[in-house]
Order: C-alpha cells, then structure tokens, then sequence
C-alpha cells in the first residue's frame, strides 16, 4: 500500500465522555480497503515539559501520580492553559513548580504523546540561567517536592518504578540531541 492508501477518513465522531482533563470521542472510521469501524480518541489541551538544569543538575519534581498509585519522579511541567504559548506555559509551569525562573527558555521539540488515542501535543523546553525564587505557586491540588538531582544519577535512573514517566525519557532524549550526545560505536 502506497501512504495515501494507509489513510482512514472520519466519517462521524461523537462525545462519549467529558472531564475537567480530557474529552472521549468515539470517531467512525473508513479505511481505502472499504473496512469501517469505530476507535476511540481523546482531546486535551497541550502540555509542557522543562528541563531544568541549574549547577550540573537537573531539577526534578517528586509527586504523587494517581494512575500509577505511587511517587514519582520527574521533569516539572503541565497542561498548557488555554491562550498561551508554549513557552509562556513553560516559564508559568517552573515558576509554580521550583520557583525558578528561567534567564533562557529553548524549544528542545514537541512531539505527540500517544498518536494511537491522544490528539494533543507535548512541547519540551531547555530552562537555563535559572533564578531561585525560594517560593513555588502551587495549584491548590498540587502537592509536591522540588529537588537538585545529578543528571548522571536521573539518567541511569530512568526506567525505575520511581522515574517511570515517559515524558522524562523523552525530554531527556530531546536534551541529548540538544547537546550533541552521540551513542558509542559498538
């Protein structure tokens, strides 16, 4: 099958579920062999992901995570609200999470965060020449803990039941290419 041929065009999509962070749509699909059937999307706002590094570290976040029942451990970041940039939702994201300000804020990449349900976008930013606050302006439902981690140490960690985000990975990924990491020849 040549690309055109892989398309599916949406016939008819519907709203199954709303929630105050995403929406459910059930869409009605055909593909160019004649096969129609239904699949599942969901509709979110953007999110942000940043990468801070202050003094050799990273600054990680530590919070709870109600799909996964536990702590983890992660880049600071958030849903994106509705009229700002990406970059406006970074720098308003690491202020209220570590109560840094970022001197200089760079587009690492965006990417989707899971195309197979996800119709929204995730954009990750570099935080450099970072200004400590000392105060985070938390939402009043979030709980969490701010924290200097080695980047050697956060990286060899990464795939733990503790640094299980895939956002992490990807960011961190995003961060490498940005610093022209490149993989040993085997």
């Amino acid at each position: 099958m040549n690309d055109e041929e892989l398309k599916w065009k949406t016939e008819q999509s519907s709203l199954l579920l709303h929630t105050p962070v995403f929406d459910v749509w059930r869409q009605t699909e055909t593909a160019s062999t004649g096969l129609t059937a239904d699949y599942v999307a969901m509709t979110a706002p953007d999110w942000v992901v940043i990468v801070p590094v202050y003094k050799g570290c990273f600054v990680m976040v530590r919070q709870w995570r109600h799909g996964e029942d536990r702590l983890t451990v992660e880049f600071p970041g958030g849903v994106m609200n509705a009229g700002e940039t990406p970059a406006e939702s970074a720098a308003r994201e690491l202020l209220e999470e570590t109560g840094c300000r970022a001197g200089k804020l760079t587009l690492l990449g965006s990417c989707s965060p899971n195309p197979a349900l996800f119709k929204n976008h995730f954009h990750c930013f570099l935080a450099e020449d970072l200004v400590p606050t000392g105060k985070q302006e938390l939402d009043s439902d979030e709980l969490l803990n701010y924290s200097l981690i080695p980047m050697a140490e956060v990286i060899a960690a990464f795939g733990s039941d503790e640094y299980s985000h895939a956002f992490t990975g990807t960011a961190m990924a995003f961060y490498m290419r940005h610093i022209g990491f490149v993989p040993k020849a085997e």
